[in-house]
């Protein structure tokens, strides 16, 4: 790795040439028992179809972290794009994420059914497998293309959520992307920060791969992540703790103070208010990240999440139910989330903590 290259002044005025030099604390590169997506992917994602379906997601990863870290040089980054289905205004990122997940759903002809947080409808996609290839698997997959896009001008980690489920042939369009979390057999997020990381689970733990520019490709950087029982860290807007109901309030005192279940331990904020940010700390570090508001989605944003929560042994909740139990009344439903530890969550459902809906704005 050259360090600099060209000229320098002297005492004289007159330049001189600078041999190139390398960085001084530049090491070897080894990958460390690090491997390759696709043999993960072959070695353990034994159906062929989900396999394709997965490869494909993790191709767009890498595709949109190109075009986030080079956002800045582009000016692409705070460009408003109008509102989305859910009321949401959009950046102009939100509608190339939108369109390279749709390109990838279709592209991989496994997906019979794809549903975006951005798009009113979902879309049945005429896949190459027909009704009358029976016993052949074909997929739905619900997707949040951008998560936290209102941070992009100031480069502030971003992120993609997607569910898959089975495609069911005897259930309409709209009644495949309605199935309970419970259903899914696959999962993941991708995080766009200091690394670009793809979190995955396929109903057997909680994978974290990451992306190394070198090959352009994700290498397994950790398998079957386990999330601690119990954190230090909660994580949600602090700045409207007035407006919360006073279970909430009552809970946060407590736990700030030391006077929880935790052993007296003191809980500490940490708020990106990005939720893949979020929970990519909590998957680590445990406690807990949410909103007490009915803000998320649930079939975009809480089941695939919580599927990965739950797969890493902690949980996910409304504040008051399993997430994935509940069954989806509508395609937009938003809901109160909180994901993180097992033990902690089950002392924060000791509470009441569900914010009455509408009455403030994140």
């Amino acid at each position: 790795m050259v360090a600099f290259i060209g000229t320098v002044g002297t005492t004289s005025g007159r330049a001189r040439s600078v041999r190139p030099q390398r960085c001084p604390t530049r090491q070897r590169r080894v990958l460390v028992k690090a491997e390759f997506f696709d043999a993960w992917s072959r070695r353990c994602i034994p159906e062929p179809n989900l396999r394709k379906v997965v490869d494909a997601l993790q191709n767009v990863a890498i595709e949109l972290a190109e075009q986030i870290g080079a956002a800045p040089i582009t000016k692409i980054q705070g460009h408003a794009a109008g509102m989305n289905a859910s009321g949401d205004s959009q950046k102009e990122l939100d509608v190339i994420a939108n369109h390279a997940f749709k390109r990838a759903c279709e592209a991989s002809g496994c997906v019979s059914v794809m549903a975006s947080e951005e798009d009113e409808q979902p879309v049945e996609i005429p896949s190459t497998i027909g009704p009358g290839d029976v016993g052949i698997p074909s997929y739905v997959v619900c997707f949040d293309p951008l998560d936290g896009s209102r941070n992009i001008e100031s480069s502030i980690p971003t992120g993609s959520i997607f569910g898959i489920y089975a495609y069911r042939p005897d259930l309409g369009v709209e009644a495949n992307v309605l199935q309970p979390g419970i259903n899914q057999v696959a999962a993941g997020y991708i995080l766009f920060s200091s690394a670009t990381q793809m979190v995955l689970t396929t109903g057997s733990g909680a994978h974290i791969f990451t992306v190394d520019w070198q090959t352009r490709r994700f290498v397994c950087t950790s398998e079957s992540i386990h999330m601690p029982k119990r954190g230090q860290v909660y994580s949600l807007n602090d700045a409207r703790y007035f407006d919360w109901p006073k279970g909430l309030q009552d809970y946060i005192d407590t736990i700030r103070q030391g006077k929880g279940e935790n052993a007296g331990k003191k809980y500490s904020a940490r708020y990106v208010c990005s939720l893949v940010a979020d929970f990519h700390r909590t998957l680590y570090t445990g406690g807990w990240a949410g909103n007490p508001r009915s803000h998320l989605r649930l079939v975009y944003e809480a089941n695939p999440l919580a599927f990965i929560a739950e797969q890493a042994h902690g949980r996910g909740s409304d504040g008051k139910r399993r997430i994935l139990e509940i069954q989806p009344a509508a395609l937009h439903q938003r809901l109160p989330l909180f994901l993180g530890s097992s033990d902690d969550l089950n002392e924060l459902e000791k509470y009441d903590v569900q914010q009455k809906d509408g009455s403030y704005d994140v």
